[in-house]
């Protein structure tokens, strides 16, 4: 990646959709890529979606270019398709990208390549380790026309937590973000242990800063993203959107405030513990 990272902060807030960009339809190439092949093998969608380990509704609107394919069903179509020689896989990180809203593609793409990524939350875990169910709930909150996309983007997204060389995770969260409930108990019970699993599971750390009756001060949601090579980034997460800031005296304060927060939230070593008991006291089975 770019040393330069002084310019993201006006990129970030400038770029607008535009319809005439050729990545707004890629979604709808890709689609039409896989029925040319699967066309030529003479398959039917139904084939293709056992191959896939999905249905033929699913298979019906990638074609259609109206979903966006999960990272596994460009690798089955890599798989299938004997000459694509990886051609599925590389098309999908820009295919995903079309899920995004415009202004949240180049903080998707930094996230995609961090060696490090610090997130401080005050009232919603964030979308890096939710649980698609959770992740359903609170995206259909914005009535959006595009939810299953919107999910399938936030869900692929944490595969940056699984790959042979993991990024680095850190959050910490406010105890009322564990309390409130998000979509049902169910929903919550589900989110918790897997949440609770992260905290269990190095190199990730997830720290909780306990209810009391004093407000530690800082209210809205913000990260800082760490690469092999080049300067922190801070994003900073807001209504109506969130923006990017690196500019040295900006990250450094956001690294300052993260310290002050891991020094008022309980040990890492806690933090399990701690969302059991949240489990059994506020959703129990």
């Amino acid at each position: 990646m770019s040393n330069d990272h002084s310019r993201v902060h006006v990129a970030v807030e400038n770029e607008i959709a535009d319809m005439a960009d050729p990545t707004v339809s890629l979604l709808v190439h890709f689609g039409s890529e896989v029925r040319l092949e699967r066309e030529r093998l003479g398959m039917s969608r139904t084939e293709l979606g056992k191959e896939a380990c999905c249905g033929y509704s699913l298979v019906a609107k990638i074609e259609a270019g109206k979903r966006v394919p999960p990272l596994d069903y460009a690798e089955a179509c890599d798989r299938t398709f004997a000459h694509s020689q990886g051609r599925f896989v590389r098309l999908w990180p820009l295919v995903l990208r079309h899920a995004f809203p415009p202004w949240f593609r180049q903080y998707a793409e930094l996230e995609w390549t961090t060696a490090a990524l610090r997130m401080f939350h005050p009232q919603l875990l964030p979308g890096i380790v939710q649980t698609e169910e959770y992740a359903r709930a609170v995206l259909r909150s914005g009535r959006p026309t595009n939810l299953e996309e919107l999910v399938t983007a936030r869900i692929e997204r944490q595969r940056i937590l699984e790959r042979d060389d993991p990024t680095r995770l850190w959050i910490i969260l406010n105890e009322s973000v564990l309390r409130n409930t998000v979509g049902s108990e169910a929903v919550m019970r589900k989110q918790l242990s897997s949440l609770q699993d992260l905290a269990r599971t190095p190199p990730h750390v997830v720290q909780i800063i306990p209810d009391s009756d004093r407000h530690h001060g800082w209210g809205s949601p913000f990260g800082l993203l760490s690469f092999d090579e080049g300067a922190d980034v801070t994003h900073v997460d807001g209504f109506p959107r969130g923006y990017l800031l690196a500019e040295a005296d900006d990250v450094r304060t956001a690294s300052n405030a993260y310290d002050l927060l891991t020094a008022m939230a309980a040990p890492p070593d806690e933090s399990a513990d701690m969302i059991a008991s949240i489990v059994e006291d506020r959703y129990p089975c």
